[in-house]
């Protein structure tokens, strides 16, 4: 089907509108204005319904970047109201036990004097409104579905996704073409695992001599307690046990924000082995634990979501520029392992490329590789704070939570992050699953209704929805692979690492099993893009404005 499409042109269009993305917008705004260009157009595309709806972490923020950007953001009440006032970091040693690490040994990256816990959504949100005070161009709701290219192969701009299509790619009486949206430089700024930066980073080889990226699944839980268990400030991280019962590497929070409300969850690294490994379930048995369970029991579950994070830092950090675009914010894998934090990363990586891009345009530039970009974040903070945490994630990895910790704690309290050696992990994720045959297979307990719940309830708080009869957006690359392959060699994992009840196996008496995608359920998190042992399985954008819708998280 041949679709005739509006085509609109900027100077710069963001595909993105998290930290790392409105960060970029602001920036080249910001500079526009001071250099009298006022004409200088930059466009911002979020897929979600709106600014800060697919947004999710812990989250605890760095404000160095934020300091830079918007240097009165106090006084144009961002929403930073909770400093940090205590931490705490226990490692559990089993089901009932745990240890409380002296402050003395806790590595010096998870200190967090002098930031905030925050709601990262809301944080997305102001930014979003300082975007678009700056005047620039937001469009909440679409999505980009492809990236257009100039005949000599440079990026020329994006494809917004086309609305109103029905499960076999029909239009149906409602359909809209999408736009094209065309730009002398488009940066993009997905998120992690981004289904564009994916092509990307193929096309342009840009992960040569790279380690591959390693990944996470970050899986949160909004909850108000009594006022009396509340420590507004308090920060609590830990490890171990549920985790360290299958050799599984990870670590869990908990945050206590404002209005009697505390942010839990749990990380789980997906380099982890053992095919019955359930992260969602595992979230839930960490709540039994008596460090947890006191201090949530009897309070409300208000929202629960779940997403992917990079890991991977420095050695998996792949080139940022090519020509016509660059990466930004986690699109790239600028997270922090070692601080646990991205946002402040993701924001600085938006701002030196915008002011790359921009000083570009400025000389008369359009479509070349920015590569002034490159060697700006070799320059700045940012390298120097990706260097220190380089080994963070290979010595947890490799070594495991015990002896990974030691590692880290002489890595960066005593030597300040510079060992003199680089430690490389080189097997990707997805390639690590023993077989289900040889597995520990975990007891996971069922769900009580109060502390303890079940993935489609829990779907349902996060506000997730799709426009009915539309393609399905996780695509099988060979529909044959999950019951042929992945279900005999690995118990078809995807039933279990997928947080949001995703992915079934369903057998009728008498009948061959089928695999079965409830594309409805999907949070985004894009755990099957990454895990899938075939990687058979890709993430694409689905409908605009499609998704979860997280309140406050």
């Amino acid at each position: 089907m041949q679709i005739q499409r509006e085509s609109m042109e900027f100077d710069v269009v963001i595909v993105g509108g998290g930290p790392a993305g409105l960060s970029a917008a602001i920036r080249l705004r910001q500079l526009a204005i001071a250099d009298g260009r006022d004409d200088f157009s930059v466009c911002v595309i979020e897929k979600g319904s709106e600014f800060g709806a697919h947004t999710l972490s812990g989250a605890v923020m760095e404000t160095r970047a934020l300091d830079e950007l918007i240097p009165d953001w106090q006084q144009k009440n961002a929403p930073l109201t909770v400093a940090a006032t205590e931490d705490r970091v226990y490692m559990l040693t089993g089901a009932t036990k745990s240890v409380k690490l002296p402050s003395s040994i806790i590595p010096s990256s998870m200190h967090n004097e002098g930031n905030y816990i925050v709601s990262l959504g809301n944080v997305v949100r102001w930014l979003a409104e300082q975007a678009e005070s700056l005047e620039v161009m937001m469009f909440p709701g679409f999505a980009a579905s492809d990236i257009l290219y100039h005949e000599d192969g440079s990026v020329r701009g994006v494809v917004t996704g086309d609305m109103g299509l029905n499960a076999k790619g029909e239009p149906k009486p409602s359909f809209e073409a999408g736009y094209e949206l065309v730009a002398k430089y488009t940066i993009f700024a997905e998120g992690c695992r981004g289904h564009l930066g994916k092509r990307l980073i193929s096309r342009f080889h840009l992960d040569k001599d790279k380690d591959p990226q390693h990944y996470g699944i970050g899986l949160k839980e909004l909850w108000e307690i009594d006022a009396d268990k509340h420590e507004t400030g308090v920060i609590m991280h830990g490890s171990g046990w549920p985790l360290s019962e299958t050799g599984t590497t990870g670590g869990w929070f908990l945050y206590f924000a404002e209005n009697n409300q505390v942010s839990f969850g749990l990380v789980v690294d997906l380099s982890y082995h053992n095919p019955h490994v359930s992260p969602f379930d595992e979230l839930q048995r960490l709540k039994l634990h008596p460090v947890i369970r006191p201090i949530l029991e009897g309070g409300k579950r208000l929202s629960y979501g779940a997403r992917a994070l990079t890991k991977g830092g420095l050695n998996s950090l792949p080139k940022l520029s090519f020509a016509g675009g660059v990466l930004i914010g986690d699109d790239a894998g600028f997270l922090n392992p070692a601080k646990i934090k991205g946002t402040h990363t993701a924001m600085k990586s938006g701002m030196l490329a915008a002011e790359s891009i921009f000083n570009a345009i400025k000389a008369g530039r359009s479509g070349d590789e920015v590569h002034e970009y490159q060697t700006a974040f070799e320059n700045s903070w940012l390298f120097d704070d990706a260097y220190q945490a380089r080994n963070f994630s290979p010595a947890q990895h490799r070594m495991g939570a015990w002896l990974g910790g030691a590692f880290s704690f002489v890595e960066q309290n005593l030597l300040n992050g510079k060992m003199p050696l680089t430690i490389n992990d080189t097997t990707p994720d997805f390639s690590t699953l023993d077989k289900a045959s040889h597995a520990y297979k975990p007891d996971y307990p069922r769900a009580d209704g109060k502390l303890t719940f079940d993935k489609l309830s829990s779907v349902f708080i996060s506000n997730t929805n799709h426009a009915e009869d539309q393609p399905c957006h996780l695509r099988l690359t060979d529909p044959t692979v999950p019951i042929a392959s992945n279900l005999p060699l690995y118990a078809e994992p995807a039933q279990r690492y997928c947080p949001a009840g995703v992915y079934e196996v369903v057998q009728k008496e008498g009948e061959e099993p089928q695999f079965v995608i409830n594309s409805q359920n999907c949070v985004h998190c894009k755990t099957c893009d990454i895990k899938d042992p075939a990687q058979n399985i890709t993430w694409v954008a689905p409908e605009g404005g499609g998704g979860p819708n997280y309140p406050n998280m």
